[in-house]
């Protein structure tokens, strides 16, 4: 497999993840409910981000499996990509 074919690969199961997630949780990232917070999303996502690389900078992962480190790598880039999507709204 190229290394483009791998980019694609890749992009592809992030694209499903993040749909897969704003579907089961009813687009919450874009148009939270704000019941307890009351910040703006965008302020909520990179509160998310930290949250995620605060885990990253403990070292929190290094005690995790693959499986777990991966989960949140892929959580850092869905946030990430959200982040990108409100700021082109």
């Amino acid at each position: 497999m190229t290394t483009e074919e791998k980019i694609i690969k890749v992009c592809d199961k992030i694209k499903e993840f993040l749909l897969s997630k704003n579907k089961s949780y009813g687009d919450s990232v874009m148009d939270p409910l704000r019941i307890f917070a009351t910040s703006e999303p965008d302020e909520q996502i990179r509160v998310r981000i930290d949250d995620k690389l605060s885990r990253i900078k403990r070292g929190d992962l290094l005690a995790l499996t693959t499986e777990s480190y991966l989960d949140t790598v892929e959580d850092l880039i869905g946030y990430l990509i959200l982040l990108l999507v409100m700021k082109e709204e």
